[in-house]
């Protein structure tokens, strides 16, 4: 190839991916292969605890963002924050008060979004070629996980229902908002180990 026309090649390339970056254009997430736990199996893994919130601090915690960027790389999606001040009684506050939470963007009215979500929160409760049950959650911290009127906390077997989405009676409450059903973003709460980045997972 002549000279000039490689200039003019890398030229044009150089430009389309500094405009692309410069509107947002985010390089599409690498599909994950196989449960990155496994990779972790020889290492031991600590048990699921529940940290509760107990007041509001101004920065993001280092796991929440090592989580928001982790799923950044490997999952559909986008961020839709990790801090907000939010007290829900007298002495407890929402795990984002503590920059211990990240909700992620994606819509359960989506078809390719609630496929998206199932994989990564199935995978995030695998058990583990060694046994572990709930491995790569144990090992990121996370303790808790809401997404489309469904929940799970550290302890449980499985995901079940979000009693917000819910009567006293167990009938589904009607006319809830997108965002309080967690139907259109994943909500991620991490433990205090987690939020700060002591779990296998990110040593």
């Amino acid at each position: 190839m002549a000279p000039r026309l490689v200039v003019s090649v890398c030229l044009a390339l150089f430009l389309t991916l500094a405009c692309g970056a410069a509107l947002g254009f985010a390089s599409p997430p690498q599909p994950l292969t196989g449960n990155p736990a496994d990779r972790l199996a020889d290492r031991p893994i600590g048990e699921l605890s529940y940290d509760h919130a107990t007041r509001c601090r101004r920065s993001p915690s280092p796991g929440a963002l090592a989580l928001q960027e982790w799923l950044t790389l490997h999952v559909r999606g986008t961020s839709w924050g990790i801090m907000r001040c939010e007290k829900l009684s007298r002495r407890d506050y929402s795990l984002h008060a503590e920059g211990r939470a990240l909700d992620w963007h994606l819509d359960a009215s989506d078809s390719t979004d609630r496929r998206a979500a199932r994989r990564l929160i199935d995978l995030l409760l695998a058990t583990d070629r060694a046994g572990n049950e709930q491995a790569l959650a144990r090992r990121m911290g996370i303790q808790e996980i809401i997404w489309n009127c469904r929940s799970w906390w550290a302890g449980s077997e499985r995901m079940g229902e979000y009693s917000v989405c819910f009567s006293a009676a167990g009938k589904p409450r009607r006319g809830m908002s997108p965002t309080l059903a967690h139907r259109d973003h994943i909500h991620f709460g991490l433990s205090r180990a987690g939020a700060a980045k002591r779990t296998s997972f990110w040593r």
